[in-house]
């Protein structure tokens, strides 16, 4: 195992369209964007729900664009706190899209599973990610059979201890969660880190790679929530400083081990996107560099963005089907000589003379 690489399988996670998880730099990490929470511009009222609608599915288009563009994968995060605006944006967004993954981000465990109701009503299990299982929750096998009951296939686990706040805490925590959820037969299982500030977000990168060597699950929290905590940074330097900081957090994440990442409101796709898709090239290249394979797909940051860059490092170190056909010939060449050698006297004196 290597700083960029893991020695235990890692879990590749299907939900929709996208997939989440692999080696370092194997795939980039999914960015979930907010929407309708508090301070968003175009929520008009919450009771009874209103919101401008034009400007929130330019938004989502948004969104979308920036994923084709940089080859990210996009998830929406609808931020809902009650049963009546998870119905009233849930299936607006539903009426407007039909490809992007969604998740209801909520505060209260009631909440959550009443989204889950929702998911089960509209039929929308395959594209949905359950937001999420806290450690915090009173009864999570309880829980855990409302979510199988609704079909939901797809989960987020959020690990955390009171006694010990730092990454080994988050693993106690995350083992107990593995062992409650086993009855849900997830098909899909995320880890968020949980982020509780700025400085121990780095906590939180140090315990997504110990997810990934334990578990192999996809591991990632929301950087954006230490971000936007530092108020000051705007309130000090000014917005293209807060901007920068904020761009950065979500670079560093994607080089610490994040399968995916929720990046708060839709105002910072462009920055972040942006910075992810730089991370995820450096990354990539360094997982390559510790041996792993350089990616296929061409809608890999990497390959997308840099590919005479890409066509200098294969020039630098053999792909595996080259290694791999070196292998067999040595192969055949060991087999062709032990029978040249089966064939040949054991003796000088077992040749009879002419």
């Amino acid at each position: 195992m290597g700083l960029f690489s893991f020695d235990t399988p890692q879990k590749v996670m299907k939900i929709g369209d996208i997939e989440v998880g692999g080696q370092p730099g194997e795939r980039p990490p999914a960015l979930c964007a907010n929407m309708f929470q508090t301070g968003h511009k175009i929520v008009e009222k919450r009771k009874p729900p209103r919101w401008d609608k034009k400007r929130a599915l330019d938004e989502i288009k948004l969104v979308e664009e920036m994923s084709q563009q940089t080859g990210i994968p996009a998830v929406i995060g609808i931020v809902a706190p009650s049963e009546d605006e998870i119905k009233a944006y849930c299936e607006w967004f539903l009426s407007v899209n039909d490809t992007l993954v969604y998740q209801i981000d909520t505060w209260t465990e009631d909440a959550r599973r009443a989204g889950a109701r929702f998911v089960k009503e509209t039929g929308t299990q395959d594209r949905f990610n359950y937001n999420s299982i806290s450690a915090w929750d009173t009864d999570i096998p309880d829980q855990v059979a409302e979510l199988k009951e609704c079909g939901i296939k797809s989960v987020i686990l959020q690990p955390f201890d009171n006694d010990d706040k730092r990454a080994t805490g988050r693993m106690k925590s995350l083992r107990k969660m593995l062992k409650e959820i086993q009855g849900g037969k997830f098909e899909s299982i995320m880890v968020d880190t949980t982020t509780m500030n700025l400085p121990t977000q780095g906590f939180c990168y140090l315990a997504n790679r110990m997810v990934k060597e334990e578990f192999g699950l996809p591991a990632g929290n929301a950087p954006a929530n230490g971000s936007y905590m530092w108020r000051a940074a705007l309130e000090q330097w000014g917005r293209p400083a807060f901007q920068g900081m904020d761009a950065a957090m979500h670079g560093i994440g994607a080089v610490m081990w994040s399968d995916w990442m929720a990046y708060g409101p839709v105002t910072g796709t462009r920055r972040v996107f942006a910075a992810v898709a730089a991370a995820v090239a450096m990354v990539t290249v360094m997982a390559w560099d510790e041996g792993l394979e350089l990616p296929e797909d061409p809608n890999h940051p990497l390959n997308k963005h840099f590919p005479k860059e890409v066509e200098f490092m294969q020039g630098l170190r053999q792909a595996r089907s080259d290694r791999l056909m070196e292998r067999q010939k040595a192969k055949g060449k060991k087999r062709k000589a032990a029978d040249e050698k089966d064939l040949l006297p054991d003796s000088a004196a077992e040749i009879e003379p002419e």
